[in-house]
């Protein structure tokens, strides 16, 4: 866009935001004329889609502000009176985090809601997001918000959108909620209906204080044997919304032994403690695990901001502290559930870049297994759309801490989860094991699968552009092996294609910019684009043989040799097409 253009188009979108600081904001650019800053602002949009949106605050399209929330629930309010005949009666949720903006957003969600003639039943306080969508089913609204960027740095904020049935919506609904904002006009000609007039009228009503006992009543009955005995326990919030509700839960199940890490108990939307509030993040785990040698304790649970994810640390055999990934807690809470708390016809869900170590345990024990795209909402949905079948939803789980037991939540939900985590701990403390040692135990009986990940940070419209440029030149340029590696197939869910020994098949899931290679032996390598974050992200995995009565030790060596070849091969090929 020419310096002359991009000014008229800030100066447009200044003069229709209801936001004095955001508009002034853009105006200072405008003098200043740094074109290069608003050319990220106003080079692109926010674009509306599964994930709702995400994006730094501040002013402009390509930023979360007022008036891309208000404009959002216009076209959001009026897709669900087209969708919903009854959405005047049942409403919708609205809750939100502890981030900078969080408040303001939720009230102007609710506002908006509230001119639309569709009542807002609005969290008090801060809630986590798993909070929000049992919220929704409970009070049976015809969709819920969550005010949330989970665990992106503090300049972030974001809108989560979920649909009556509790998940996360998905096509067609992303695509027609989209279409509404677009058809929506300027920010400041949206009618607002402030709270004393909404409450007179019925369209602004308190989320009950009475859910709080439903919800903890409904994720204390997932616990599979109900143990606590002597474990000990830190816990960190991480500056989020989760500590007041784990703390809770915990102690309602009877654990006596729970230190929470001070500094980052209570809700804070600088995060003081940590550059980039997850607990994956390097750094993030530091003062929980010192407090954790301090009191010597069993394990770490940790939430991330909104307390959708959960990571878990336990110790070793030599009782050194050790984080687990996504895949190992995932496969650690599958086979605990199938084997501690069996079902009928049993169903569990994970993600084509989680470990497939999950499938080798459902086929071992009788159940049901099911992959779907990256995300939550498609683990939700797949569940829901198979229960008529009478299969019943177990655990579900995707490698980037999500997880959730059962149907109390359809979508990950880091509190449940640290519950059911720490009923198993407290299992295994009584068996006279570990979490890593009971890890070891599955691995022997169904293969040592090992991952990893890579990701290249690449923010902005040219780094947009960069990473489109990457994923067509792997299909411009097909892989024919990976180094010494052939290859057994090759996956494309973009194009839908499986080709496999020179044959194509078709994919059967949702179009998504994924490209999958899978080698001999159950090893594979994933690519995709981060739909949150500015990211470009392969996935690594390795299922190595162990030999019978081999050390786990030796097994684990190979396996990581191999790994790390199989990365390294796979990033030259990357780098040769474009990877920074």
């Amino acid at each position: 866009m020419d310096h002359e253009r991009l000014a008229a188009v800030a100066a447009a979108w200044a003069d229709g935001d209801p936001d004095v600081q955001t508009a002034s904001e853009v105006r200072a650019l405008i003098a200043a004329q740094n074109w290069k800053e608003l050319e990220e602002r106003f080079g692109a949009s926010l674009e509306f889609g599964t994930a709702g949106l995400r994006g730094t605050l501040g002013g402009g399209t390509n930023r979360m502000n007022l008036a891309v929330v208000r404009r959002t629930s216009a076209g959001l309010a009026r897709y669900l009176k087209a969708q919903v005949p009854d959405v005047a009666k049942r409403g919708v949720v609205i809750g939100r985090d502890g981030r900078h903006m969080s408040l303001e957003f939720a009230r102007e969600t609710a506002m908006v809601f509230a001119a639309e003639g569709i009542p807002a039943h609005v969290f008090v306080d801060v809630s986590p997001t798993p909070v929000t969508a049992f919220a929704l089913s409970r009070l049976d609204a015809a969709a819920a918000v969550m005010v949330t960027a989970s665990h992106n740095p503090p300049e972030y904020n974001g809108y989560k959108v979920y649909w009556g049935n509790g998940a996360q919506i998905v096509p067609p609904h992303d695509g027609g909620i989209a279409q509404a904002i677009d058809a929506v006009g300027p920010a400041k000609a949206i009618a607002l209906l402030d709270e004393p007039t909404a409450r007179s009228r019925g369209l602004w009503k308190d989320v009950p204080a009475s859910l709080e006992g439903e919800y903890l009543e409904a994720i204390l009955a997932l616990r599979p044997t109900k143990q606590t005995g002597a474990l000990s326990i830190v816990y960190t919030a991480m500056h989020g919304v989760g500590g007041r509700w784990v703390l809770a839960a915990l102690k309602a199940a009877g654990f006596t032994r729970v230190t929470p890490v001070p500094q980052q108990q209570e809700p804070d939307g600088d995060f003081p403690t940590v550059r980039f509030p997850n607990p994956e993040e390097k750094g993030a785990m530091d003062l929980s695990t010192a407090l954790a040698e301090q009191v010597q304790a069993d394990v770490v649970l940790a939430n991330d901001p909104d307390a959708d994810r959960l990571a878990v640390m336990a110790r070793d055999a030599q009782g050194s502290l050790r984080m687990l990934t996504g895949n190992e807690v995932g496969v650690l809470l599958g086979h605990y559930l199938l084997t501690q708390a069996p079902v009928p016809s049993p169903l569990v869900v994970t993600t084509i870049v989680s470990s497939a170590q999950l499938k080798a345990i459902a086929a071992a024990k009788g159940a049901r297994f099911e992959e779907t795209l990256t995300g939550f909402k498609w683990i939700a949905n797949r569940a829901m759309e198979l229960q008529p079948q009478g299969v019943r939803f177990v655990m579900g789980y995707e490698e980037a801490l999500g997880y959730t037991v059962g149907t109390v939540v359809r979508d990950k939900d880091g509190v449940g989860s640290a519950l059911v985590a720490a009923d198993m701990a407290a299992w295994c403390k009584a068996r006279g094991t570990t979490l890593l040692g009971y890890l070891e135990e599955i691995q022997r009986e169904h293969g040592l699968f090992v991952a990893s990940q890579f990701n290249a940070t690449l923010p902005g419209t040219s780094g947009a552009a960069q990473i489109k440029a990457l994923m067509e030149a792997f299909r411009a340029r097909p892989l024919t092996t990976l180094g010494a590696w052939s290859l057994e197939a090759t996956n494309d869910y973009q194009a839908q294609t499986r080709v496999a020994k020179g044959a194509t098949s078709k994919l059967t899931l949702p179009k998504s910019n994924v490209l999958a290679w899978e080698l001999a032996g159950g090893s594979r390598v994933t690519l995709r684009p981060s739909g949150t974050e500015p990211k470009i992200k392969v996935y690594f995995e390795w299922r190595e043989a162990l030999q019978p009565g081999e050390a786990m030790s030796g097994a684990k060596a190979r396996a990581a040799q191999h790994l790390a070849a199989l990365e390294q091969t796979f990033l030259a090929l990357a780098r040769e097409r474009g990877l920074p």
